[in-house]
């Protein structure tokens, strides 16, 4: 049996532009194409894309994936080490979920005599989070040069300075979802004075043109790693950071 392009789209949730990115690169080509130039996968394939999603799902770039399925590595042994990493990721969101929780519990019961909540530990509140770096798989592969100026500098961090960027990302994104809640606009003076920390922070590992930018915008939209972190802090966060980017992009990169 072999299944269109929006019937892939439609079961696992990837993009038709992502299915296209993973056949140009060879990541993930269809099984055949019809007559009227639509993709079509096979039952093969469908396996080989849960694959890729799995690994994503666990950090693993575009290269090594493609270096681990064209390895003939034997597909259980492969997926047992797959679930053997899962369940472990699954025991940090049971800690995230206790940390969400606490902070809920502090929030409802610690009023001082403003009405202001008051914090115990406040290192509590990042207890379980797990941060992506500013770059994307396909950063790698089409602007190689920026991929290898941010690996120099990620290797170039400190435990310290590592946690530090950490926090600060974890409070520009509630800055951000704070707007957002707010209904401000993408375009607001204040709201693109955020962003402009934003990409000051994104050239700390590698310098985006206005393309390159609004590409990293639609990554924290489509990628599942991505898009997790943002729904962490506020649901629909990433669309609306991806605007707050594109409005950025338009106007200071272009």
């Amino acid at each position: 049996m072999a299944w269109s392009i929006a019937d892939v789209v439609r079961m696992s949730g990837v993009t038709s532009r992502t299915l296209r990115h993973y056949d140009d690169i060879g990541l993930l080509p269809p099984a055949g194409i019809g007559s009227n130039g639509h993709r079509y996968y096979g039952e093969a394939e469908l396996l080989r894309l849960q694959q890729i999603l799995l690994m994503r799902e666990l950090g693993v770039g575009l290269r090594e994936i493609q270096a681990v399925l064209d390895s003939q590595a034997d597909r259980v042994t492969v997926l047992r080490e797959h679930q053997r990493r899962l369940m472990g990721e699954r025991d940090r969101l049971d800690t995230l979920v206790r940390t969400i929780g606490r902070t809920i519990a502090e929030l409802d019961d610690r009023k001082d005599d403003n009405g202001m909540t008051t914090i115990n530990r406040p290192e509590n509140l990042f207890e379980g989070f797990e941060h992506s770096s500013e770059m994307d798989a396909e950063v790698q592969e089409r602007w190689p040069e920026a991929w290898e100026q941010s690996r120099q500098a990620v290797e170039g961090m400190t435990p310290e300075t590592t946690e530090q960027w950490q926090r600060e990302v974890t409070a520009q994104m509630i800055r951000m979802a704070e707007f957002m809640v707010a209904g401000t606009p993408a375009d607001d003076p204040a709201v693109q004075a955020e962003v402009e920390a934003h990409y000051q922070g994104v050239c700390a590992f590698w310098t985006p043109n206005a393309e390159a930018y609004k590409g990293l915008g639609r990554t924290y939209v489509e990628e599942p790693a991505y898009r997790a972190n943002f729904d962490k802090i506020a649901e629909g966060l990433a669309e609306y950071q991806r605007e707050a980017m594109n409005v950025y992009a338009d106007a200071r990169l272009a």
